[in-house]
C-alpha cells in the first residue's frame, strides 16, 4: 500500500470521465475544507494481508490527522502511486473497509468516485506534515 497524504484548507473535485467499464455513471463535484486528503494505491502484494494493510493505513491517517487538527479525511484511489495494482474488487474492499473504521472511530469520512478520472484542484498547507508518504507493508 502506498499513500500520499495532504493536510489542505481545500480539495475540491469532479468527475471527469470514467476509466473502468463495470462502475455506475456518475457526475459529481464537491469541495471539503479543512481535511487530510489520503491518495492510496492498493498493490498486488496486499491482497494476502488486507488486514494488516487496512489496520496500518488507518493508524497512519489517525496520526496525521491527530497531529493536523483534523477531523475531515478524503480517501482518493490513486493507482499511480505505484506499478503494482490490486484487483479492483480488493481495492475497493481495502477503501471501503478503511472508511467504515475511520467513521467508527468519529472522523468523517468523504471517498471520492472509484473508477473515474478527475479534476481536482488541492490547497496544501506549508508545513512540514502537510506532505507525508508512506510505503506500507
Amino acid at each position: 500500500m502506498k499513500l500520499l497524504m495532504f493536510n489542505v484548507k481545500e480539495f475540491g473535485y469532479k468527475t471527469f470521465s470514467k476509466t473502468l467499464e463495470d462502475v455506475k455513471e456518475i457526475e459529481k463535484e464537491e469541495t471539503i475544507e479543512d481535511a487530510v486528503v489520503v491518495f492510496a494505491n492498493v498493490e498486488k502484494e496486499d491482497e494476502e494481508k488486507t488486514g494488516r494493510i487496512i489496520r496500518k493505513t488507518v493508524k497512519n491517517i489517525t496520526w496525521l490527522a491527530g497531529k493536523t487538527g483534523r477531523n475531515r479525511i478524503v480517501l482518493h484511489s490513486f493507482a499511480h502511486l505505484s506499478d503494482s495494482k490490486s484487483s479492483q474488487e480488493c481495492a475497493l474492499e481495502v477503501l471501503k473497509t478503511i472508511e467504515e473504521r475511520l467513521e467508527n472511530r468519529g472522523y468523517e469520512v468523504f471517498v471520492t468516485p472509484f473508477g473515474y478520472f478527475l479534476e481536482f484542484k488541492l490547497n496544501v498547507l506549508g508545513e512540514s506534515l502537510a506532505k507525508v508518504w508512506k510505503a506500507l507493508s
